[in-house]
């Protein structure tokens, strides 16, 4: 064990669990009307302790440990075999765990944008466990975890490169919450705006310090590609706001708030899987892109294919995940086969599984709650509580 390396994973784990709670919380709720914040809240709150059980009883076993090329087994459930002596890497395998863990929360969590404001909440415990673990960490073993599409496998010497889950974390998350928005349907009012922009922004900025953790703890330890995948993804983001903003400038006449920090997250998402591969220039590049590639895929999405992803979970995520993974191999740092491969491969998987589950699920306990309910406001009529002393 590094000492070192382990004081810096600390810090890691907490600025990703951070990033769940409170920032994603308090940006989807700002995002969503009055009477349903609370409902954004309970969602992403109920996950992560949800997330955290199940990732020790087996996601973390199917994830990183040692069965075959496409799943780990079970042979580390709740952490058998694994103790304070035990190490992986630099640091020791309880905190490798924990710090996996915080990413198997944030990920399931991230696709609750697309379905705020009209969604059953057993239906969001039973799907998100069960897509955890037969989505979020088979994906994770394929990729991290030694699996068929790691370095030595299906695309040979040199395999995929997603340093922090451009593709494990953002083209899953994406991918699956465009497919229970598309089951799901569209809200019965979709034209109320945000309610309170200033928790989106004070979420963006949670998640902006956050990912900092997500990205620079993605090393491992405490080095020269830590700093740099910090470094790069500070520019990248600020890269990407500027650009969103400025290109809703030449549209509409003038830039939002919340459209310059959904701008941040374009620009954050877009750089995790480089992260570790590439420097400053390149960062301004793939963030500048991304603030106006993600923004017009949020208006492919809503207008022209008509998904109600609500909160842009895929336009944002998604596509800079998966723009994000081919900038890697644009910029020569990793393979054109194994990049385009591994989202081709994870993106069929990932939208078949994800459908047989919203189905499957459906099947058990409502995806949706009735029209009473949802024009109330999932706050008071679901969880018997409302954010605010105004009903608006």
């Amino acid at each position: 064990m590094n000492a070192a390396d382990t004081a810096f994973l600390f810090t890691a784990t907490a600025l990703v669990l951070f990033m769940t709670l409170p920032a994603l919380a308090l940006f989807y709720g700002g995002l969503v009307r009055a009477r349903n914040v609370l409902s954004v809240f309970m969602h992403v709150f109920s996950i992560a302790c949800l997330m955290s059980v199940l990732w020790l009883a087996v996601g973390y076993s199917i994830a990183f440990g040692e069965g075959n090329a496409f799943w780990g087994g079970l042979g580390k459930a709740f952490l058998m075999g694994v103790d304070v002596n035990s190490v992986s890497g630099t640091v020791p395998e309880v905190l490798f765990f924990a710090f996996q863990m915080t990413f198997a929360i944030i990920t399931p969590a991230l696709i609750v944008g697309s379905f705020v404001e009209r969604i059953g909440y057993a239906f969001v415990l039973i799907f998100s466990a069960l897509w955890m673990v037969l989505v979020y960490a088979p994906v994770t073993h394929w990729i991290w975890g030694g699996g068929f599409m790691a370095d030595g496998g299906i695309f040979g010497e040199i395999g995929t490169r997603d340093f922090a889950g451009g593709i494990v974390v953002h083209e899953t998350a994406g991918l699956a919450a465009l497919v229970i928005a598309w089951v799901l349907g569209p809200r019965l009012n979709r034209t109320t705006p945000p309610h309170q922009p200033g928790l989106v922004m004070m979420g963006a900025a949670m998640l902006w310090v956050g990912w900092f953790g997500f990205n620079g703890g993605s090393a491992l330890g405490a080095n020269g590609q830590a700093a740099m995948a910090i470094t790069v993804t500070h520019l990248s983001a600020a890269a990407a706001s500027l650009t969103w903003a400025l290109w809703e400038r030449i549209k509409f006449g003038r830039a939002s708030m919340v459209g310059l920090v959904t701008g941040t997250i374009a620009g954050l998402a877009s750089i995790t899987p480089a992260s570790g591969y590439v420097g400053p220039v390149a960062a301004l590049i793939i963030g500048g892109i991304a603030g106006i590639l993600c923004q017009e895929a949020v208006s492919l999405i809503r207008h022209k294919i008509q998904i109600d992803d609500t909160l842009d979970v895929f336009a944002v995520h998604g596509v800079g995940g998966i723009f994000g993974t081919i900038m890697i191999a644009v910029l020569g740092a990793g393979s054109w086969v194994a990049q385009l491969g591994a989202l081709a491969i994870v993106g069929v998987f990932t939208v078949v599984v994800s459908f047989v589950l919203v189905k499957l699920v459906g099947l058990i306990t409502p995806l949706r709650v009735d029209k009473e309910t949802e024009t109330n406001g999932l706050d008071l009529s679901a969880h018997g509580e409302r954010a605010y002393e105004l009903n608006s």
